[in-house]
C-alpha cells in the first residue's frame, strides 16, 4: 500500500519544511513555512508614521525609558475601565499590561489589525485571549525570567516565617500577650525540602534552602540532573516527596495534570506535621482539603501568595485559619524585580515591533492564516499525544529520548516538521513543569530537560490532500504505568489520526484502537465478561462521575479482552480509581485528562 522512505532528523539539525498543502490540478502552490511576524510600520500612510505604545499598568521607569527611546509615543495610562483600555489600545501599535488587567476579543477588535504586540509583564498568560489575538495576527510576549530571584526569595521569607511562627507571634504580642512557650518554632537546618517542580523558581529555592542546610529533595520528571547534582538535590518520585519531606514547596505550573495535586488523598500520605507553602499558582491545592488538613493536624501550617479566589471572602475558613500565612501575591512585588521586568518586556515588545521574534512569544506563530488552518488539527493532535504518552511513563528520569515519526503522501520539502515538533514538545513537557514552551523555544527546553527527540518521514504513496496521515510517538528505555503501551520493540508507542477536523488515539502498543482525544478519558484493557460494563458504570455513578460516552472494541478475534474507552465529565479521584482497578476483569487502567 505505502512504500517506505526513513529519513532521520535530529533536533540539532534543520527540519524537513512544512507546508499547508501540496498543489493538485485546481490549486496552487502555497508555502507553509513560518512568515515574519506582521510587524507595526513607520512609515504607513494610514498611521502617519507615528508608533504607539500604551502602558495600562504600573511599570518600572527603566522600562519607561527603554519604550521612549524606540517608540514615537508612549502612552503610561494605569487604572483604565475596560471600555477606555480598548479605545486607547486600538491607537497603538503594541499594549503593556501585567496579570491584572484583562485583554479580551473585544480589545482586538476594537485595533482592527493595528495592534501588533500584546507585553504582559510577568509570568501568567491567562489574562490575555491568545485565540483572539490570533485571528488578528497580534503576537503575545511575557516576562518569564526577570522575577524569579524575588520569588524564590519569597518562598524562603514564608518558609522561615511557618518555621518560626513570626506571623501568628506577631499577632500575639501586639494584643499584649508574650507566649514564648506557645509559639515554640522548628530549626530548618536538618529538616528535609520537598522543591516540587526543579525549574528556574524551583532550583533557586533549593539553592537557598541549601545555604540554610536543609536537605533537599525535588519532584521533575524533567529536571536536569546535571543541575540536581550540581546543587546537591536528590531527585526523587513524587510519592517519595510528598511521603518524606518536613517542608514542601510548589513550584510547578497550572495544568489539568497538577489542578489540585494536593488534595484528600495526597494530604493522607504525607508525615504527619508537614508545613506547605505555595508562591507559584493558584489551584495546585485543594483548598478545602488543606483546611481539613490542618484541622486534623497533618499539615501543621500552610504559607499561601497565590488564592483561586484573589481576595479571598471575609468568611473564608482559610484565610481565618490560625496555621495559615497569607501574602497578597507578593512574589515578583519587589522594586529591583519589577525594574527587571519592565526591561524584560520592554525589550520583547521593541523587538517584536522591529520584526523579530523574542524567545517569550506565547501564542501561534504568524503564518499565513490558510495555513494555520490546515494544520490546526494536526498541531492539536501532536499536543494530546505528547500530553498522553507521558501519562504512560513510571517514575522519574524515563524521558530521555523521543522518536517521531510522520506518514505523509507530500514531497519532503512540503512537511517542515517544527511545529508539529513544537506541540509535542509542549506535551510532553507542560504538563508536569512550570515552564511555557512556545514554537521559538520549543527546541531548546528540550535540550535543556535532556530530551533527545529524533524525527523520521514515512512516504506514502497516495493523494496529498492532507499534510499528514498520521503521527507516531515512541520513548525508548522507560518503563510504562500501562504494559499494554508497549510495542514488540519494548517501546512506549503512540499513534494518532485527524479524522473530520478530530484527533484521535489509533493505536497503543501494539494494539490498533479508536478513542477520541477529548475531555477526560478513561482506557481500561479487561477481560470480557456480562456485567462488567454495568459494574465499572456504577462504581464511577457513586462518585457522583458522569459517564458522557463509553466504547468497547474486542482486541484480537481470539481472545476475551476488550479496550474500553470511556469519557467522563468529571475528574474521579484516587479511591474510584483504585475501586475499577480491583474490579478481577480489570487487567490495566490509565486516565488522561486533555
Amino acid at each position: 500500500m505505502a512504500a517506505t522512505n526513513m529519513i532521520p532528523v535530529e533536533l540539532t539539525k534543520s527540519s524537513l519544511p512544512l507546508a499547508a498543502s501540496r498543489p493538485s490540478s485546481s490549486c496552487h502552490r502555497r508555502s507553509l513555512l513560518p512568515a515574519r511576524p506582521c510587524v507595526a510600520s513607520r512609515t504607513a500612510g494610514d498611521r502617519g508614521g507615528k508608533l504607539t505604545v500604551l502602558v495600562a499598568e504600573e511599570f518600572g521607569q527603566a522600562g519607561l525609558e527603554l519604550l521612549r527611546r524606540h517608540a514615537d509615543i508612549v502612552d503610561y495610562s494605569i487604572d483604565l475601565d475596560p471600555g477606555e483600555l480598548g479605545q486607547r489600545a486600538a491607537l497603538c501599535e503594541a499594549l503593556i499590561v501585567s496579570s491584572e488587567t484583562k485583554v479580551g476579543e473585544e480589545v482586538f477588535q476594537l485595533s482592527r489589525g493595528r495592534l501588533k504586540v500584546v507585553g504582559i509583564a510577568g509570568f501568567g498568560v491567562d489574562n490575555v485571549d491568545l485565540v483572539a489575538a490570533n485571528e488578528s495576527r497580534c503576537l503575545v510576549v511575557n516576562a518569564p525570567n526577570a522575577s524569579t530571584g524575588a520569588v524564590a526569595e519569597h518562598a524562603i521569607a514564608l518558609l522561615t516565617a511557618m518555621a518560626r511562627n513570626i506571623a501568628r507571634a506577631t499577632i500575639s504580642v501586639k494584643f499584649g500577650n508574650w507566649q514564648r512557650r506557645k509559639y515554640m518554632g522548628k530549626c530548618l537546618s536538618g529538616k528535609t525540602l520537598a522543591v516540587m517542580g526543579f525549574g528556574e523558581v524551583g532550583s533557586e529555592v533549593a539553592r537557598r534552602a541549601k545555604g540554610l542546610g536543609m536537605h533537599v529533595i525535588a519532584y521533575d520528571p524533567y529536571a536536569s540532573e546535571y543541575l540536581a547534582l550540581a546543587i546537591g538535590v536528590e531527585l526523587v518520585s513524587f510519592d517519595k516527596a510528598i511521603a518524606i519531606a518536613d517542608f514542601i514547596s510548589l513550584h510547578m505550573h497550572l495544568t489539568p495534570a497538577t489542578r489540585k495535586m494536593l488534595n484528600d488523598e495526597t494530604f493522607a500520605k504525607m508525615k504527619r506535621g508537614v508545613q506547605i507553602l505555595n508562591v507559584a499558582h493558584e489551584g495546585l491545592i485543594d483548598e478545602d482539603s488543606l483546611v481539613r488538613a490542618l484541622d486534623a493536624g497533618v499539615v501543621s501550617q500552610a504559607a499561601l501568595d497565590v488564592l483561586l479566589e484573589e481576595p479571598l471572602a471575609r468568611s473564608s475558613k482559610l484565610i481565618h485559619h490560625e496555621n495559615v500565612i497569607v501574602t497578597p501575591n507578593l512574589g515578583a512585588s519587589t522594586f529591583e524585580a519589577q525594574e527587571e521586568v519592565g526591561i524584560e518586556i520592554a525589550e520583547a515588545v521593541i523587538k517584536a515591533l522591529k520584526g523579530n521574534l523574542p524567545a517569550t512569544v506565547v501564542n501561534e506563530p504568524l503564518v499565513a492564516l490558510e495555513v494555520l488552518a490546515e494544520l490546526k488539527p494536526f498541531l492539536d493532535l501532536a499536543n494530546k499525544l505528547g500530553r498522553f504518552i507521558v501519562k504512560l511513563i513510571a517514575g522519574r528520569g524515563g524521558l530521555k529520548t523521543v522518536k517521531v515519526t510522520y506518514a505523509s503522501a507530500r514531497e519532503p520539502d512540503q512537511l517542515d516538521t517544527k511545529l508539529l515538533r513544537t506541540r509535542i514538545i509542549k506535551g510532553l513537557i507542560e504538563p508536569i513543569s512550570c515552564v511555557i514552551v512556545n514554537w521559538v523555544n520549543g527546541d531548546s527546553v528540550a535540550k535543556q530537560r535532556g530530551l533527545r527527540i529524533t524525527e523520521e518521514r514515512m512516504a506514502l504513496h497516495g493523494s496529498p490532500e492532507y499534510p499528514l496521515e498520521y503521527i507516531q510517538v515512541q520513548i525508548a528505555n522507560a518503563e510504562s504505568t500501562f504494559a499494554s503501551a508497549l510495542a514488540k520493540s519494548g517501546e512506549i508507542e503512540v499513534e494518532g489520526r485527524v479524522r473530520d477536523g478530530v484527533s484521535y488515539l489509533t493505536k497503543i502498543g501494539s494494539l490498533e484502537v479508536n478513542v477520541q482525544l477529548e475531555g477526560s478519558i478513561l482506557l481500561c484493557i479487561v477481560v470480557d465478561q456480562p456485567g462488567l460494563i454495568g459494574k465499572i458504570g456504577s462504581i464511577l455513578g457513586e462518585a457522583n462521575v458522569n459517564i458522557s460516552s463509553m466504547k468497547a472494541d474486542k482486541m484480537a478475534l481470539r481472545t476475551r479482552l476488550m479496550m474500553i474507552s470511556i469519557t467522563v465529565d468529571q475528574q474521579p479521584n484516587e479511591e474510584t480509581l483504585k475501586k475499577v482497578r480491583d474490579v478481577p476483569a480489570v487487567q490495566e487502567l490509565v486516565f488522561l485528562m486533555l
